[in-house]
């Protein structure tokens, strides 16, 4: 039942756009063919993920005319702290992103948000998540200093949301992570990789120890490694969940969030192709008011993940007392590089399968479908048994025709056979 804001949150209601990560080339034609409004992305310097593949000014260019050909915005993501000896690198940098077209810039440091007003005139500046804005005043500050959109802490609820929402100019745009990994520090500000590795999460380079297990030694025992755990199952105070937000995008559009985004550059193409997709159909068919196809949060379940939860939204989140570790019950086997009218396939090789095994086939605008492989060929024309060769091209018959940049997977557990 509706609470006594419920006009008010009616007039809030938006669709929000959907912006869907690019860690490379091959993320982003993904990314774009799977629904995405917007892909952010990042040149070879400046971006919060250092090992991400990343674009350089020749390659962003290209991005941008594909992106912009396909109605997509391209937010460039310009948010580590800069150092005083970089400073001299930015205002070509800026210049670059600013002549290839890019849409918006995402900055976390406020010289840099600066800059970008000079050096880079016609893009928007959004206000990236490590600046863990969380509350309408600092909102309205960056607003006052020329941002379109400010980036919300990940550590809010959606009642704080709502109410920034209502407290800041309707021309503010809010943006909000809606699907992906969740850091164990506030916003991701975090000193323990830089520590550990000497590599910094604050410059885009996280070795992610957080996720390491750890064992205690005795500095008189070298080599001798004692347990460290809360019960049997280990220890869980570093423990942190994937964010899933897929099952509440009518609450998300309640509470008048003008943007979701998709976590995960550094992830692979096929995960930004399937959570990208499986996000585009829910929430067109939520904000259309029709019943949502299952199918489509399952798609969800089909990529690398850990355990899910909603994150901040609905309350404190709490420990997590299971494992922490990767789910992959799925595993892409080829990509479809052309398919006729009439299901005869050219495929590329990913990971070996027979013919024989049951699969699934999901693409942009495919619905998923199962098949029993059939006897496959190569390129002339001779049977393959089995192919075994990663980027392997071979062909294959499929019941009807599939988009290119389809991809072809079976349940992980039958690349063993």
């Amino acid at each position: 039942m509706r609470s006594s804001t419920a006009s008010s949150e009616a007039m809030m209601r938006r669709k929000p756009e959907l912006l869907a990560p690019a860690g490379d080339w091959e993320k982003l034609q993904m990314a774009v063919l799977y629904g995405a409004d917007a892909v952010y992305l990042a040149g070879t310097s400046f971006g919060m993920r250092a090992f991400a593949g990343n674009f350089t000014p020749d390659e962003l260019r290209r991005a941008v005319r594909f992106a912009h050909e396909h109605g997509v915005r391209v937010h460039v993501t310009v948010n580590t702290m800069p150092r005083g000896d970089e400073l001299k690198q930015l205002p070509e940098h800026l210049e670059n992103l600013n002549e290839a077209g890019v849409d918006a810039l995402i900055v976390a440091d406020l010289g840099v948000f600066t800059l970008a007003g000079k050096y880079a005139p016609r893009c928007e500046r959004h206000v990236s998540t490590q600046q863990s804005v969380a509350n309408s005043a600092c909102a309205t500050a960056w607003y006052d200093l020329g941002a379109k959109r400010v980036v919300l802490a990940r550590e809010l609820s959606l009642a704080e949301i709502r109410q920034i929402r209502a407290d800041v100019p309707p021309e503010l745009e809010i943006e909000t992570f809606a699907h992906g990994a969740m850091c164990v520090s506030y916003s991701g500000r975090c000193l323990l990789s830089n520590y550990m590795t000497g590599r910094d999460s604050n410059r885009g380079e996280c070795a992610q120890p957080c996720r390491y297990q750890y064992a205690l030694m005795e500095e008189k025992r070298p080599g001798e490694y004692f347990p460290v755990f809360e019960d049997e199952k280990g220890t869980y105070i570093m423990n942190s969940r994937d964010m899933c937000m897929i099952d509440h995008l009518d609450d998300i559009m309640d509470a008048g969030i003008d943007c979701i985004k998709l976590e995960g550059r550094a992830k692979s193409e096929y995960y930004a192709a399937i959570v990208t997709g499986a996000y585009r159909h829910v929430l067109d068919e939520v904000w259309a008011g029709e019943p949502v196809d299952p199918v489509w949060r399952d798609e969800v379940e089909r990529v690398s993940h850990r355990h899910y939860s909603t994150g901040f939204y609905y309350g404190e989140p709490g420990q997590y007392t299971e494992s922490a570790r990767y789910l992959r019950e799925w595993q892409v086997v080829a990509v479809v590089e052309e398919c006729d009218a009439d299901g005869n396939a050219v495929l590329s090789l990913r990971n070996k399968f027979a013919a024989g095994d049951e699969v699934e086939i999901v693409g942009p605008d495919c619905r998923p479908f199962t098949l029993t492989a059939p006897m496959m060929t190569d390129m002339d024309g001779f049977e393959l048994p089995e192919v075994r060769t990663p980027k392997t091209m071979f062909k294959m018959k499929l019941p009807r025709s599939v988009p290119p940049f389809s991809f072809v997977r079976h349940r992980a557990e039958l690349s063993g056979k």
